[in-house]
């Protein structure tokens, strides 16, 4: 399986980040080495001062796809998580200021925190999700897919032209504003309508 991340999906975390907004989604990938393993901290890497945490809404794909069209795309799905794309800030800054890949601040072990999975049906609107990020209690991340510049259909296709969709993959569809540092023994817990569907802490 494959962890297929979008970017710069929310404008008020383009704005937080002061960056430029893309005209279609910026796409990157993790291998599956990043994945957290169930009941497992987060460890911060000792080659980064600035880990951040950006919270995301995920879809699992069920089914073999390519070149999907967006009116099909709900039909490559069942299930929604939530989870943390954790970024090496001060890392991928330096790459992207030179110009070079992000893998190093995005892709790195332990990088992807998924949560448990839920049916889509118990949710009314898929487009119209809220969630949030707590950080030690406190709400640090709260967003709705509503303002998502590329739904989650939308995505499913946009990915699907570059990247054949296989069973199992999972996409994270960008994260809202808020991001910010990851310390030692932080506690983060992760809501998608106030249902709670992950806590982790980090070492």
């Amino acid at each position: 399986m494959k962890i297929i991340c979008i970017g710069r999906n929310y404008d008020d975390h383009i704005d937080e980040l002061k960056n430029k907004r893309p005209t279609s989604p910026v796409i990157f990938l993790k291998p599956e080495t990043a994945i957290i393993l169930k009941k497992h901290p987060f460890f911060i890497p000792d080659y980064s001062n600035e880990i951040h945490y950006e919270v995301e809404v995920l879809i699992k794909i069920k089914k073999l796809g390519k070149s999907i069209d967006s009116k099909f795309s709900h039909t490559y799905y069942d299930e929604i998580g939530l989870g943390i794309d954790f970024t090496a800030r001060d890392l991928q800054s330096e790459l992207k200021k030179n110009g070079l890949p992000w893998e190093k601040s995005k892709a790195f072990d332990g990088s992807a925190l998924i949560g448990k999975w839920v049916n889509k049906n118990e949710f009314n609107d898929l487009n119209n999700l809220i969630f949030s990020l707590h950080k030690n209690g406190k709400s640090v991340q709260s967003g709705n897919t509503f303002n998502m510049l590329w739904s989650i259909d939308e995505l499913i296709s946009e990915v699907s032209k570059f990247f054949t969709l296989k069973i199992g993959d999972v996409i994270f569809t960008g994260t809202p504003s808020g991001v910010g540092k990851v310390n030692e023994n932080d506690l983060f817990e992760g809501f998608i309508n106030e249902k709670q569907f992950f806590s982790i802490k980090s070492k």
